[in-house]
């Protein structure tokens, strides 16, 4: 599901100080005891292996430049970054304490700054502007707040900021907890944050029962959003304030995927292509059950798909099911099909018992990298900083023919509780955050390079340790700068070479 982990715990308000004037380096977080008894740091750098298979997204016109205009990268949720992160030369890692809020989603402006948006359970969602070097927050901006819905776990609400996206003038465009589309733009005289529009999309939306999951344009600059409670799809002209929506009566936990040929929704039941009627009206151009076994598994938010749809070239879109074992499901997006199935393929991955996600898919070409989640737990329950998940990574290749799929290679080498991991296309290595079993007892953070090529720890370097470093959802991203960051509960880390 991607789910920039959004919600910061009690823990955060020790650590709020007041971040130094002046461009000075933020106050750093604290790491929280018992100190770990692993190795600072292991692996070794490594040369950059540019992956020859390129992505093939194409840039959204409506949308900041690919890949820095959402959490999942682009339009089509690839998760890949054309873009290097860091190899592991003398890695230096630094750290940013702010107030309450997890800032799920790390979004780059023109100037390189840091543009989030950050959800917590004792404050207002927050806007911030931030400083990629010394994270500092130079502005904020406080949205509308409003109480969690009976149904919602506050540790997994992604409304009112976990997605956001920048559009092409580089401006925030975010749903608000009051189902509003704020649209935010930082002057540039004065780097501070201003409302330019407000859209009020409650005729078609009831705050009291229904939060917007995600919002996003399609290529022709109409903004889509889903509705979390209701399975509402709706489509918002943005010059003339029209709004027209249908109601699927499904839940619709994650964030949905942008095609030039049409919308791609995973709901906890099945999977969507969506188009418009003439009359501008949202309509189902296919639609595809999936295996659930109705079980919602440890680290799932529902009994459903943990993942945003994952376009790919070729003509296919993908997900993970909610089978046990859990399959990665291979979809052709074609909206009439002439003797081929909808599904490519279905390939199981992971140990039965102990498989699931709630982060999407990384696609790249034909690849597909999937993460395992399973016994990740509501940061705020007793005994989850001794929780350690299950082990898991895979790669699943669709075959040349279009015949099917093959696995390449799982590894059982990392855990990664709950992070957006990313791809970059440049150096070949999947980041991510992991949390492996601590003799200590320490709750130790661990920044991890894999190599895409055959699923081998590249290195890991520490992060901190305890409830301050744990990102709850948040998703990885590397910055224009070769530095990679990602938000905790007590702020904002980063990582780079030296």
């Amino acid at each position: 599901m991607s789910k920039g982990g959004l919600f910061s715990g009690i823990l955060v308000a020790l650590l709020t100080s007041a971040v130094m004037a002046g461009g000075a380096q933020a106050l750093p977080i604290v790491s929280a005891p018992p100190s770990p008894s692993l190795p600072d740091s292991s692996g070794a750098a490594v040369e950059a292996e540019p992956i020859k298979t390129a992505t093939g997204t194409p840039q959204n016109p409506f949308m900041a430049d690919s890949p820095f205009s959402n959490i999942h990268n682009d339009s089509w949720m690839s998760d890949a970054y054309p873009v290097p992160g860091p190899l592991g030369r003398n890695l230096t890692t630094s750290s940013g304490a702010a107030q309450a809020g997890i800032c799920s989603s790390i979004l780059f402006d023109s100037q390189g700054r840091i543009l989030t948006v950050c959800s917590s359970t004792v404050a207002a969602p927050q806007a911030r502007l931030v400083d990629p070097d010394t994270l500092e927050v130079l502005a904020t901006y406080n949205l509308p707040n409003a109480p969690a819905l009976p149904d919602s776990k506050p540790y997994q609400n992604f409304a009112g900021g976990g997605y956001f996206y920048l559009d092409n003038l580089g401006r925030i465009v975010v749903a608000t907890k009051t189902d509003h589309l704020f649209i935010l733009a930082v002057d540039p005289a004065t780097s501070q944050f201003e409302l330019i529009r407000d859209f009020d999309l409650t005729p078609v939306l009831d705050p009291a029962a229904d939060r917007i999951s995600s919002a996003l344009p399609d290529y022709k600059g109409r903004i889509w959003f889903v509705g979390k409670q209701t399975g509402k799809i709706g489509v918002l002209d943005k010059k003339t304030g029209r709004i027209k929506a249908i109601e699927l009566g499904q839940s619709i936990q994650n964030s949905f995927a942008v095609g030039k040929d049409g919308i791609y929704v995973a709901t906890d039941r099945a999977m969507y292509r969506f188009g418009l009627t003439k009359g501008g009206v949202p309509k189902t151009e296919w639609k595809k059950k999936y295996a659930n076994s109705g079980i919602v598994k440890p680290g799932q938010a529902e009994a459903g798909t943990g993942t945003t749809p994952t376009i790919m070239k070729g003509g296919y879109v993908a997900i993970t099911d909610n089978a046990d074992p859990m399959n990665v499901v291979v979809y052709r997006t074609a909206k009439k099909l002439k003797g081929k199935s909808r599904v490519v393929c279905q390939v199981p991955v992971f140990r039965k018992g102990k498989s699931a996600t709630e982060n999407s898919l990384i696609g790249t070409g034909r690849s597909l990298l999937v993460e395992n989640n399973y016994g990740y737990t509501d940061i705020f329950a007793d005994g989850a900083d001794q929780v350690v998940t299950e082990p898991g990574f895979a790669r699943v290749d669709i075959r040349k023919d279009g015949k099917g799929c093959r696995k390449v290679w799982t590894s059982y080498a990392e855990r990664a509780p709950s992070v957006v991991s990313k791809l970059s296309t440049k150096t070949g290595l999947i980041y991510t955050y992991t949390r492996p079993p601590e003799p200590s007892g320490s709750q130790g953070y661990y920044w991890t390079a894999i190599r895409f090529k055959n699923g081998k720890t590249a290195w890991s370097k520490y992060s901190g340790s305890g409830f301050v470093f744990n990102n709850n959802y948040s998703g990885m991203a590397l910055g224009p700068n070769k530095r990679a960051y990602l938000g905790v509960a007590g702020g904002i880390i980063s990582l780079r070479d030296n």
